[in-house]
């Protein structure tokens, strides 16, 4: 056990950069693209994900220094230490159940294909991590193994649902076609956004207004432009974090940077994944007539939008205003404010690119995540002591914007605590409500393509 332990573990700690050549390589010759082709494709993907994760951390340099020096300076004293997803991440690959639940996530993917219950192939092994995340607190809030399990492959089967949902959207408006995001803590929003964006149209005056970045550039020009916005962005960013006038220039200046490069890093990984995409179709096409299968990715490439990446600037202040105003917030925005960009994927694609729904949109998520955040923190820091993970000084909890963003580990949570009554009320109502907007919504999506795509549904 402690051999295939180790290997599991030696492959995870590649990363996905490295593990995505691997797999789209062995996919590829699945598919019969032949090994030249196939090892070209991964590898181009692999170099895309280097790219972005460049700019990612370009971006948690200096917007998410820039946010931790708001914090500071605003001396918010607040119990509960938000840790960021690598922490989040590091602690459920530590769990027990980890290495059990990998093979088995991947069996129920590849099950739910074969049976026409799932479009989704998810490639991106790496994140399961999310969906090992909703059995790892069951784990230790119940001890119960088999519970931990179910939970863990219900997170998996209803993100893969989503996935599916969502797809036409990726294709659309994000650009990526043949791709779906079964991202857990990003796709699980989907519902809430789109609702959200039926009650804005309902709104007199502000169903009128619609600022995308297209619509700025045009009324803007060169200063409606994601670099432009970038350096504005960047420049408010930090004089509201106390730099001095030479930080606060080389933020904006490297903030203009993020919204130029990080669309260009997601072209070439889609450069590297349309050959595999193509063939996975003439594959499937060849083997199963009229079947469609969506290459399951990690939401970094959705990461690449301007609108969305100038939202989440947006969003960082507004992050830090919303963590001192909640009463019911005991979280400390931190690690995580870098990773804003994947928080507001859905409150920019369900609004179809419109700033100001955006943000709104975005705000109402964080209200939500802080209350999760807040509700979850004791069962998170269960399990970052039960791993023996190193607590900062000063914090007596943990939690994350990222990890807090799993809206059903919450249910599960809830579910699993009967005696809590009124929690678990609280919990069937935020299920009928979650379900209930899904299917509501369910057409939005096919809506949203078609318009794009100048087609009727």
């Amino acid at each position: 056990m402690s051999i295939i332990t180790n290997a599991v573990q030696y492959i995870l700690d590649l990363g996905a950069s490295a593990m995505l050549p691997v797999i789209l390589t062995i996919f590829g010759m699945i598919l019969g693209q032949g090994f030249v082709k196939s090892f070209r494709a991964g590898l181009t993907v692999g170099v895309g994900f280097i790219g972005i994760n460049l700019v990612i951390n370009l971006l948690s340099e200096y917007a998410g220094g820039a946010a931790q020096a708001m914090v500071e300076r605003l001396n918010l004293n607040l119990n509960v230490l938000d840790v960021g997803w690598p922490v989040a991440a590091s602690i459920t690959w530590a769990t027990p159940i980890a290495v059990m639940l990998i093979p088995m996530l991947f069996i129920v993917n590849i099950i739910m294909l074969a049976l026409n219950l799932t479009k989704t192939m998810d490639v991106d092994i790496w994140n399961y991590w999310h969906l090992i995340f909703a059995g790892g607190v069951i784990y230790y809030a119940t001890g119960s193994l088999p519970l931990c399990i179910l939970c863990a492959l219900i997170h998996a089967i209803v993100t893969f649902k989503l996935a599916d949902w969502t797809a036409p959207a990726v294709g659309s408006f994000l650009g990526l076609p043949g791709v779906c995001l079964p991202h857990a803590e990003t796709v699980a929003w989907a519902p809430v956004c789109y609702t959200l964006n039926r009650i804005w149209d309902k709104i007199p005056g502000l169903n009128k207004v619609d600022v995308t970045g297209d619509t700025l550039k045009k009324k803007l020009g060169f200063m409606g432009e994601p670099m432009f916005l970038g350096l504005v962005l960047g420049i408010i960013i930090g004089a509201l974090a106390g730099y001095d006038s030479k930080a606060i220039i080389l933020t904006g200046i490297n903030m203009a940077a993020v919204l130029v490069l990080l669309p260009r890093m997601v072209a070439l990984l889609m450069e590297g994944l349309m050959p595999i995409s193509e063939g996975a179709r003439e594959f499937i096409q060849k083997k199963f007539p009229g079947k469609e299968v969506y290459i399951g990715l990690d939401a970094a490439v959705a990461t690449g939008h301007p609108t969305v990446v100038t939202v989440s600037l947006i969003m960082i202040p507004i992050t830090i205003a919303l963590a001192f105003l909640l009463p019911y917030n005991r979280m400390l925005p931190y690690a995580d404010l870098a990773v804003l960009p994947f928080t507001v994927i859905w409150a920019v694609v369900a609004s179809r690119g419109n700033i100001i729904r955006s943000v709104l949109n975005s705000s109402v998520m964080l209200c939500a995540i802080f209350f999760i955040a807040t509700n979850l923190a004791e069962a998170t820091t269960t399990m970052g002591k039960a791993v023996g993970f190193a607590f900062p000084e000063g914090a007596t909890q943990i939690s994350g914007i990222d990890a807090s963003c799993h809206i059903l580990v919450w249910v599960f949570a809830k579910f699993c605590d009967p005696a809590n009554m009124p929690m678990l009320i609280a919990a069937v109502v935020v299920v009928v409500a979650y379900f209930g907007m899904w299917y509501l919504c369910r057409n939005d999506v096919k809506v949203q393509a078609a318009e794009a795509e100048g087609t009727e549904v």
